[in-house]
């Protein structure tokens, strides 16, 4: 996703809350993007944080409509979080959507 399509879904998206992810979705054509900011940690923890992030997201996402833009964002406690961690998460926080 290019920056105007992420500042799209921030301002017309869905938010879910969740411990260790925001997940905002929108209607679109199925893309979707991976944000890390700065207070998640340092390089090498905000590459860990989106390589899960997108990983958790493959296995979540048949769950999703397919017409849905999604940007995902670390929060800082994905620090230590296992893929399947957010998997569980992401599960939860989208079944209240789908519901």
């Amino acid at each position: 996703m290019r920056a105007r399509e992420v500042r799209r879904v921030y301002d017309q998206g869905h938010r879910l809350h969740g411990r260790r992810v925001v997940v905002f979705l929108a209607p679109g054509t199925g893309s979707f993007a991976v944000v890390a900011a700065r207070r998640v940690g340092g390089a090498v923890e905000r590459n860990r944080a989106r390589r899960i992030l997108r990983e958790a997201w493959r296995q979540v996402s048949p769950q999703v409509s397919a017409d849905s833009d999604a940007v995902l964002v670390a929060r800082e406690a994905i620090r230590g979080a296992k893929t399947q961690d957010l998997v569980a998460e992401m599960t939860e926080l989208v079944r209240g959507v789908s519901a």
